[in-house]
């Protein structure tokens, strides 16, 4: 069983250490331990993407993938043979832009089959997601992530691909956002530098996660 972690941060001089790919890390620490690797995680970081907007040429209805973008095929080929998917993201204005153009062909492959046959499904359809936000907000302002981050994400994966989204409670039914310890100023850069407490974060995933598990196990009974 495989779950597949989205790390969509775009900063590429973070490297591996964006706050994104560090909570996937996270995640799949979390899942290997909790189920004694019974479910592999997979992580793909969309820095290492080049992706290209969708033009709406139609052409995905009958090939069933992008024919303008290998690496978009590349990324979903993958996420389609998950049994579970989390998607990390921080707030940008709102979603980074490579998660947009993911999410926008994503959604283009299963409306076009979907609008001349009501039958058809996703790929994911029913299969569960795991939604978190994060930025460079603190316990105040993070609930403002709820309509940016989280909602943008969900509703892109709702209707017509009709995943399963994952709650933690009824504060937060699509995912949960993660607030920052403190900001402070780098001499040495024009980036700010978020700092966050990690040990606070595992409690706030950890629901999410067992979610995440207890709906595949439960699938494959």
């Amino acid at each position: 069983m495989i779950i597949t972690c989205i790390s969509a941060s775009n900063i590429k001089h973070a490297k591996d250490n964006s706050t994104s790919s560090e909570i996937c890390n996270l995640i799949k620490e979390m899942v290997i331990k909790k189920t004694k690797n019974l479910i592999t995680v997979k992580i793909i970081k969309l820095v290492d993407y080049e992706l290209s907007p969708c033009i709406g040429c139609g052409q995905c209805f009958k090939k069933t993938i992008c024919v303008n973008d290998e690496d978009f095929n590349n990324i979903y080929s993958k996420v389609i043979k998950s049994d579970g998917l989390f998607v990390v993201s921080a707030h940008y204005a709102p979603i980074p832009s490579k998660l947009s153009i993911l999410l926008e062909k994503m959604e283009q492959l299963t409306f076009l089959p979907r609008f001349h046959k009501e039958e058809d499904r996703s790929p994911l359809y029913n299969k569960p997601v795991g939604i978190i936000g994060h930025g460079g907000g603190t316990e105040e302002i993070i609930k403002g992530y709820k309509g940016v981050v989280l909602n943008t994400i969900a509703n892109a994966l709702s209707y017509p691909i009709e995943m399963n989204i994952l709650g933690v409670n009824e504060e937060w039914p699509n995912g949960i956002a993660l607030p920052i310890k403190e900001v402070i100023r780098d001499e040495n850069s024009i980036f700010p530098i978020q700092k966050y407490d990690w040990e606070d974060i595992k409690v706030r995933i950890e629901p999410l996660v067992n979610n995440m598990i207890g709906n595949i196990i439960a699938t494959r009974k």
